[in-house]
């Protein structure tokens, strides 16, 4: 339905980033794709298998990828308390973040590192890891900019010498502390290297405090599995949308207080509108990793192992290769032929 709606209104897409969403939403799993065709060896029923576009934004994609990304991830949690932190945008930034989504994302990721780094360092004398995860959207797809970090409760010693444990497992870093930090490193970094968007900032913004929420959360094995969801998948599956009539399109979404469904009606523009805007910058890496978790810290990596007598677990046997079934009788099907690529055309 999602790629009905799209194709009836092509002007939802405004930047290039968001026609190149669209294009691959429509185009997955199609002939444009390419793919394979199908024989049953017991009924003789054809069957094309097209290739999807592996697009982020889009909702039929990015199920194995996550799955994948997360078996990987779970081999280096390490034996110590994790925590969950998330850092929000305030309301009045979120203007800026939609006119220079680039920009303020890479400054949000930096910025958080940065302040996190150094509240380690000052009140426990260690260096911390995290994994940060950019999550743009609400509920009810409403822009709501924020970064999840996975956080180990434990910290490498400036001479990376020793491993400082925490006191209690059940607290990480002061919140207080953490959100004046970023909120000023935000503002610090701004004025200087953007005074032409510092200068369109509410001033109120410098004034509030901003959200910070830190919770324990043991071996980290759900915490990371809940972050899964936001690494190769987008803002809302298709099986949400529940109906489009009349010019409106409805579709369900939990609520924050009890867990259950809700419906919501919007207008299908203001609908696309919603949930396109959550298409990245092209190239713009959701997924951050910092400290002795960064991809180029792998010395620090290794310290901190030998420091907890620590090995990685062996990685899981490779999946095995998929093996097409038959629709009808759900017997193995013989592949045909490779099919080309067709050409696509742009709505």
């Amino acid at each position: 339905m999602l790629a009905e709606l799209l194709r009836a209104h092509p002007a939802a897409a405004r930047t290039p980033e968001q026609r190149r969403a669209v294009n691959a939403i429509l185009s997955c799993r199609t002939a444009a794709r390419g793919g394979h065709l199908y024989r049953c060896g017991d009924c003789a029923r054809l069957h094309f298998a097209y290739h999807s576009g592996h697009h982020r934004a889009c909702p039929n994609c990015g199920a194995l990828p996550a799955a994948d990304w997360l078996a990987e991830r779970k081999l280096r949690l390490l034996p110590v308390p994790y925590f969950l932190l998330t850092f929000t945008v305030p309301e009045g930034l979120r203007l800026l973040f939609r006119a220079e989504p680039k920009f303020c994302y890479h400054l949000l990721f930096a910025v958080i590192a940065q302040a996190l780094r150094e509240v380690a360092l000052s009140k426990l004398g260690g260096e911390p890891a995290a994994l940060g995860v950019l999550h743009t959207w609400s509920r009810q797809l409403v822009l709501h900019p924020h970064v999840h970090y996975i956080v180990p409760g434990g910290f490498l010693s400036e001479n990376q010498l020793r491993w400082i444990r925490l006191k209690d497992p059940n607290f990480l870093l002061p919140e207080r502390v953490l959100s004046r930090r970023v909120r000023n490193l935000f503002r610090t970094r701004l004025q200087t290297e953007r005074p032409d968007l510092f200068a369109q900032v509410p001033a109120r913004v410098w004034r509030v405090e901003w959200v910070v929420n830190t919770q324990p959360v043991g071996s980290g094995e759900r915490a990371l599995g809940y972050l899964a969801a936001y690494v190769q998948r987008t803002a809302l599956s298709a099986q949400r949308i529940v109906k489009t009539e009349h010019g409106r399109t409805t579709f369900q979404y939990r609520t924050r207080d009890t867990g259950g469904w809700k419906l919501l009606t919007l207008d299908t523009p203001e609908f696309l509108r919603r949930f396109l805007q959550h298409v990245l910058p092209a190239g713009f890496h959701r997924v951050r990793y910092f400290g002795w978790w960064s991809p180029a810290a792998k010395q620090k990596w290794a310290r901190v192992l030998a420091l907890l007598d620590w090995k990685e677990p062996p990685p899981p046997p490779p999946r095995p290769a998929w093996a097409m079934s038959c629709p009808g009788c759900g017997q193995p099907m013989v592949r045909l032929a490779v099919l080309p690529r067709l050409p696509f055309k742009p709505p």
